[in-house]
């Protein structure tokens, strides 16, 4: 299985706009589980802010293997959600993990 875990900070807007785009996000992300194939599971959401100078979101998804991992990354559907989430992405780090499952 392919883990991909990815970090990222938004643009400073006041709290409400900054929820209502992390729940979009959210939204656009998870709604792909059962539509591309191999993608087992979608998690976005903020971090809890219990220490200053975290990354302010996080997404973890679950591949079935390499060749699915490949499948997600080219896919419509997640070429379409992404570029929305751009719109309040500043900066993102991810690192692609590969784990029993």
């Amino acid at each position: 299985m392919i883990r991909h875990i990815a970090l990222f900070k938004l643009t400073p807007d006041d709290a409400d706009t900054r929820a209502a785009n992390i729940d979009g996000m959210r939204e656009r992300l998870q709604a792909l589980v059962g539509v591309i194939p191999g993608l087992r599971s979608m998690t976005v959401e903020p971090d809890l802010a219990l220490t200053a100078g975290n990354w302010e979101l996080g997404l973890i998804s679950e591949h079935d293997d390499r060749a699915a991992f490949d499948v997600y990354q080219a896919h419509p559907d997640h070429a379409a959600a992404s570029v929305l989430n751009d719109v309040f992405i500043t900066d993102r780090i991810v690192v692609d993990i590969e784990t029993a499952g």
